[in-house]
């Protein structure tokens, strides 16, 4: 405990999730914390539950002066603003591309990735004249691979975000400000059963079917789950990385590492049969 003393951060996307978890651990680890979201009474249900070192404020991440608005609430409240957790997210259209709707995708990509560049515009000034600061984006294996999302328009923003944070990085590196990315694998959310056409309310309870579907995805042998990312954040907006810039911290217990050993030996000993018939 006691990993970001003397921090204040803004987390967005907080009523739920990765968000959710990683405002309780920030806190917990001495944070001050002002969270956002679209969806209220969670929003304050959670900032009642951490107390005084947590605020609250609905949020449209997408919309460029209520980005501003919450930026500067840090800095009026709390003085200033030392990390930036561009969390919020959601799901984007499914299918191929001859299927995709073009207000659909703007709409996605405003959540996916505009949301990010607002955060960073809007924190990019305090940070610099603070002449310290930490920003992260939440990225995807989604973006570095094809196939690891079951929406095209999802993977492409979350290349983008990768990419941006790298291109933001090399500027406000300059001033002592760090700009990453971390990149979930499968991680145990309701973002599964959203992009799927659930309800808010019923994808909210399939974290633990997600965690009995992904447990044998990748080599560790459970499915990933909000602490791990928001543990890696903790990282980041720490001291301990003040030497880590314009990185991409997968956080995926290595789904894309490559083949799972089972799997390769299993397909040498399929392949090892077919040639002995084949000689038979």
């Amino acid at each position: 405990m006691g990993r970001l003393d003397g921090k204040v951060a803004v987390i967005t996307g907080a009523t739920s999730g990765i968000g959710l978890r990683t405002a309780e651990i920030f806190v917990a680890e001495g944070a001050k914390i002002v969270i956002a979201g679209r969806r209220a009474p969670e929003g304050e249900a959670l900032a009642k539950q951490l107390g005084a070192t947590c605020i609250f404020r609905q949020t449209d991440v997408t919309v460029e002066a209520q980005m501003k608005a919450l930026i500067a609430l840090s800095v009026e409240k709390f003085g200033r603003i030392d990390c930036l957790f561009n969390n919020a997210g959601g799901p984007a259209q499914t299918g191929g591309i001859e299927g995709l709707e073009v207000e659909r995708f703007d709409a996605a990509m405003a959540t996916l990735i505009r949301s990010v560049m607002l955060g960073m515009k809007h924190a990019a000034p305090y940070m610099r004249k603070q002449g310290s600061g930490s920003i992260i984006n939440n990225g995807s294996i989604a973006g570095t691979l094809a196939g690891y999302s079951s929406s095209m328009v999802y993977s492409a923003a979350k290349a983008a975000v990768i990419h941006l944070t790298r291109c933001v990085a090399m500027e406000l590196g300059e001033s002592n400000v760090r700009v990453n990315s971390i990149s979930p694998g499968a991680i145990a959310t309701g973002i599964f059963g959203k992009a799927l056409g659930l309800s808010v309310e019923a994808a909210e309870k399939t974290p633990a079917v997600m965690r009995e579907v992904y447990k044998s995805a990748q080599p560790i042998p459970r499915a990933g789950l909000p602490d791990d990312i928001a543990h890696a954040a903790v990282f980041l907006a720490s001291d301990e990385s003040s030497f880590v810039n314009g990185h991409d911290l997968v956080v995926d217990g290595a789904m894309i590492g490559g083949r799972n050993w089972s799997q390769q030996q299993q397909g040498y000993v399929m392949l090892k049969k077919a040639f002995d018939q084949g000689a038979g």
